[in-house]
């Protein structure tokens, strides 16, 4: 188990009342960062902020988007990319 130093950083702390009236804590596991484009540093649109075992059993058709560079470059960094080798290519 992970001491309870560590537990802070990876679990967050959630008070839930019980039917009886009394309160009791529990932990739960953090969501993902926002997933951000490698060369802009936007946020991805598309890409779901779940906690890292949510993320785990989704679809791969789910976690990333179906185009080239998908999942790692936005759409607007992409065109530009394509546009420059277009130009280069000529």
């Amino acid at each position: 188990m992970v001491s309870g130093v560590l537990k802070s950083r990876r679990l967050k702390r959630v008070q839930v009342r019980l039917p009886g009236g009394s309160n009791t804590t529990h932990y739960v596991q953090r969501n993902r960062s926002i997933a951000k484009c490698a060369v802009t540093k936007k946020p991805l649109r598309g890409i779901p902020r779940l906690t890292n075992r949510q993320f785990k059993n989704l679809n791969k058709s789910q976690k990333t988007i179906s185009r080239a560079y998908g999942g790692y470059m936005s759409h607007s960094a992409l065109k530009q990319k394509i546009l420059k080798e277009m130009i280069f290519d000529q």
